[in-house]
């Protein structure tokens, strides 16, 4: 069972590793990505030609200093942000340079931290693919499964929900709004039940039914929350006892506008849950799209998804060329 496997060449705006759903053209995926970016994009393009006193700017110690502090307001990161300080230094230093110059050099320092390898799902040789999802309240993780069980029912998959979250009530009925306008099946509990029965039940008739996917949702938790964290682990021992080797993806949802928070977040998750890749939602609404360069490199965890705007239909494959020419769509 194959989901996503990537294409074998990736073009500037192509939806790298998707679904292979025509609808999904190489225009409007490239639109909507670039919109999502535009208010971190923005920022980066008015500050840095904010430096350029004259034609030619030249590199000195104020330049690169002011540069750096950009850099670092978009959250891109430290150890990127000193790169390319470093390699402008080397390259440049006491010359002077043009906005485009630099602009192609710092694009391809960031290209290079997000390159990353297969971001495909999990293959799965029988039985459904179990994907479990976690995060913590607010981060748009309900949202982010249905944007996902979307991408899967178009493309032809029987999806399963399980609404794990049974702390929440709203957690449980937001899903389950959600499962009926997609048209996927869900499996629900009581609320204040084992989160872990939920799962279970879910396993067990995905398995017997015949469904190609079963993703769970958890209860939203702070990655500080030791007993939460340890809950987490019980249900993926009741989920390893019904399909063997499940789960077989846990996605951590981060939110993008966090900025730097989201990678303190990754941290206790990925450790506590063995996470398997990151879905970073609510880039449309953030000046920091720049944190998925350090989350790339601080943690050995692709990012599979990105959400892209408010509707179910905005969610896309990560594709690190498409990001960064996004990122860096400077009007000339």
């Amino acid at each position: 069972m194959v989901f996503w496997s990537k294409k074998k060449k990736e073009e500037p705006g192509s939806s790298s590793g998707a679904s292979g759903d025509s609808s999904e053209s190489s225009d409007g995926f490239f639109a909507a990505l670039r919109g999502a970016l535009n208010k971190t994009a923005k920022l980066l393009q008015t500050d840095i030609r904010d430096l350029w006193k004259s034609e030619g700017q030249v590199v000195n110690d104020e330049f690169l200093r002011d540069l750096f502090a950009i850099l670092i307001r978009s959250d891109i990161g430290t150890e990127t942000a000193t790169k390319i300080r470093e390699q402008i230094q080397t390259d440049y230093r006491a010359r002077k340079v043009q906005f485009e110059e630099i602009i192609k050099l710092i694009r391809a320092q960031v290209l290079s931290q997000l390159q990353q390898g297969e971001t495909a799902l999990a293959n799965v040789d029988s039985g459904p693919l179990v994907i479990l999802v976690v995060g913590v309240n607010g981060s748009g993780k309900t949202t982010s499964i249905a944007k996902l069980a979307n991408r899967l029912t178009k493309d032809g998959k029987k999806v399963l929900l399980a609404a794990g979250d049974t702390f929440r009530a709203a957690a449980v009925e937001q899903l389950t709004i959600w499962s009926e306008r997609i048209g996927c099946s869900i499996v629900k509990g009581d609320q204040g039940a084992d989160p872990a029965t939920v799962a279970y039940k879910a396993t067990e008739k995905a398995k017997n039914e015949g469904f190609d996917v079963c993703i769970i949702d958890t209860a939203g938790r702070l990655q500080t929350q030791t007993n939460l964290m340890q809950q987490l682990d019980k249900i993926r021992r009741v989920i390893g006892k019904q399909i063997e080797n499940a789960p077989h993806e846990v996605l951590l949802v981060l939110d993008s506008t966090a900025g730097q928070n989201a990678i303190s977040q990754a941290k206790g998750f990925s450790a506590a849950a063995g996470c398997t890749g990151i879905i970073l939602s609510k880039l449309d609404g953030s000046a920091k799209g720049g944190v998925v360069i350090p989350i790339r490199q601080q943690f050995n965890l692709p990012v599979k998804f990105i959400g892209v705007g408010e509707k179910i239909d905005d969610m896309q494959v990560f594709d690190p060329v498409a990001f960064t020419e996004a990122l860096f769509n400077f009007d000339k």
